[in-house]
This record gives structure tokens, C-alpha cells and sequence, in this order.
């Protein structure tokens, strides 16, 4: 069977009686085109079922159509985390809507950093999302080699920017002010000895938590505080060490859902009742988890789709050209404590 040729530009043009320079212009999203040939050449499109060839747009217009979403963790725990399905989500929405492709781009050793770098560089995409970051990651060195536009996701922990260099943008929400709202929760429920299973401490969201968790309780006795991970397993190891030097606390904030769920199945374990003997808040509000727990987990809610629609969003519009001065370079958004049966 003979496979039809594909049509082509000449073929559209042919179609709505303009020139091929003006078909070129309309499919290219140039908006010096009259409306009137500007539809002719859609409706020609939409009949002959034209598809523009990106390879050969991009040597034109200096566009690939693609944002590349840069991971800073393993597969591992990339696929693992309903964190991350829930922002790729968000990005992936908004980038659709503006038909342009993603490419997953995730980072497990120093090959990978090199790779992900050659990659950037080399010209294949329009612009970066990156998130997840570490303090010490040299992801944000080698972006700012390759010299492609990139929001972050999460508050920048590196130095800012010095003179003449360009500002940073992210987007975080706000994570010191939630872990406030569920330490003070706590607190209001009467409870007295009230522990907290940080993130890796080595991410800002993890400190800013800390920190916020620090404001309400104040110099809190170290024995109550064990950093953990932001996985099931690393809940489970931060409240048996929790468990282990006070047994009789009586209450739990963990740094995200994951951790709290791992906190509550060994508070299981120890024939602990929650909430009677020990209230339990996490953070993020990840339905997946959230909901699915024994009991429901009471956490503070952060947007986390909504986040991803708004990195890709301020991405793009630094695309288009657009003037930014009136946005600001990071955007902070709310958080909200959201009350279940834990506490």
C-alpha cells in the first residue's frame, strides 16, 4: 500500500490562493498577517491536514518548541513520589496548551550532569524548568552555562546573583508559614512534647519548615527534632529514633506527607493510638497519600500542580519577549492547614 506524500506548504498555499512566503508567516505565528489570509491559510490547514516540520521552522524562527524539565533526583524516586507526577502534571498542561513538547531530563550521578549539560548547550530546547535542587547541586552553574531562560522550582539555597548577572526566577510556596500554621495547631490541641521529622537538610523546603516549626516552638529540645528524607522509609527510621529518646511525646509534625505516613505506621507498630496519644500533621496534601492513611493525615496544602502551571507560565512569557518588570523574579505561594482525623 502506497503511503500518501505529506502536504506541503506549496500545497497550502495553493489552497487558500496565497503565496508560499504567507503561509509560512501564518504557521510561524508571525502577526504581521491580515486576518482575512491569516484564516484562509488555517482553513487550508485544517482541510489538507498540514503538519509544519519542527526541524525545519526551528533553523527560521530560532525555536524548538520544547522546554526541557530538569529533575535533580534518581528515577528511583522520581516515579516513586506522588510530589512530582503532581508538578509534572502542572507543567505539562500549561506547556500543551502552547503546543510545545517537554523533555524529562533527570539527574542520578556526575554522568548525568554532564550529559544534561551537553544537552542544554547544545541548543535543543527553548528554555528549562528545573526543581528539586540540593544546596550543593551544580545544576544551576551549568544552566547558567548553557545560557537557556529557566525557572526554578523551590527557593534558590545558592548566592545571589552578583552585578551585571542575570536575576533568578522560582517559584515556592510558603513553606516556613505553613510548618508555622501546623506546629501552632498542635500547640492549640494541648499537646506538650511535639516532635519533628525534618526534609534532607540540604533543601531549602526543608529548612524553611524547620525554621518555621522553630518559630512556634522556640528553643525546642533537640532529642524532638530527626531529619528524615521526605520517603515513607525515612519517616519510619526518624520516629523510631523520635520514639526511642521520648516516648511519651505526644505529637508529630512531619515535613511532608510521605514522611508522616512512614511516622504513622510505626506509631502503629508501638501501640500508639493517633490521635489520642499522638496527634500526626504532614505537609503538601498529596490526595494519593493523604487520604489513603489510618487515619486521615491532617496536612498543610501547598498547590503543587498549580506550581508547575506557574513556572512553565512565567517561562513562557520570558519567551514571547514580554515585558517581566512588573513580575516579580520569585513567587511565593499560600499555604493552607487542611484538618483530618490525625490531629
Amino acid at each position: 500500500m502506497t503511503e500518501e506524500p505529506r502536504p506541503t506548504l506549496e500545497a497550502v498555499a495553493a489552497r487558500a490562493g496565497v503565496s508560499r512566503a504567507t503561509v509560512s508567516r501564518v504557521v510561524n505565528g508571525d502577526p504581521g498577517v491580515r486576518e482575512r489570509l491569516a484564516e484562509k491559510v488555517r482553513h487550508a490547514v485544517d482541510e489538507l491536514g498540514y503538519v509544519p516540520n519542527r526541524a525545519a521552522r526551528s533553523l527560521v524562527t530560532r525555536r524548538h518548541d520544547a522546554v526541557a524539565v530538569v529533575i535533580a533526583e534518581p528515577e528511583t524516586r522520581v516515579f516513586a513520589d506522588p510530589f512530582f507526577a503532581l508538578q509534572l502534571r502542572g507543567i505539562s498542561k500549561e506547556l500543551t496548551e502552547h503546543d510545545i513538547q517537554l523533555v524529562l531530563l533527570l539527574t542520578e550521578g556526575r554522568d548525568d550532569y554532564e550529559r544534561v549539560g551537553r544537552y542544554l548547550a547544545g541548543g535543543h530546547v527553548d528554555g528549562a524548568l528545573a526543581f528539586s535542587l540540593h544546596l550543593d547541586d551544580p545544576l544551576p552553574g551549568i544552566i547558567r552555562r548553557a545560557g537557556v531562560p529557566t525557572v526554578f522550582g523551590g527557593r534558590p539555597g545558592w548566592p545571589e546573583p552578583g552585578p551585571g548577572e542575570p536575576s533568578v526566577s522560582y517559584v515556592d510556596c510558603d513553606n516556613r508559614g505553613g510548618a508555622r500554621e501546623a506546629a501552632r495547631h498542635l500547640v492549640g490541641l494541648g499537646r506538650g512534647r511535639v516532635a519533628h521529622i525534618t526534609g534532607p537538610l540540604d533543601q531549602t523546603s526543608a529548612v524553611d519548615r524547620l525554621d518555621g516549626f522553630r518559630d512556634v516552638l522556640g528553643d525546642v529540645d533537640p532529642r524532638l527534632i530527626a531529619e528524615g528524607d521526605f520517603t515513607p522509609a525515612g519517616g519510619e527510621r526518624a520516629m523510631r529514633e523520635l520514639l526511642d529518646r521520648v516516648p511519651q511525646l505526644d505529637a508529630v509534625f512531619a515535613a511532608n506527607d510521605l514522611s508522616a505516613s512512614g511516622a504513622l505506621r510505626v506509631l502503629r507498630e508501638r501501640g500508639k493510638r493517633v490521635p489520642d496519644d499522638v496527634a500526626v500533621v504532614g505537609f503538601d496534601d498529596m490526595l494519593p497519600v493523604t487520604e489513603q492513611t489510618e487515619p486521615p493525615l491532617s496536612t498543610v496544602r501547598q498547590d503543587i500542580e498549580g506550581m508547575g502551571r506557574l513556572m512553565a507560565r512565567m517561562l513562557l512569557r520570558g519567551k514571547a519577549g514580554e515585558d517581566r518588570a512588573a513580575e516579580p523574579t520569585g513567587v511565593v505561594l499560600p499555604t493552607a492547614l487542611v484538618r483530618r482525623a490525625s490531629a
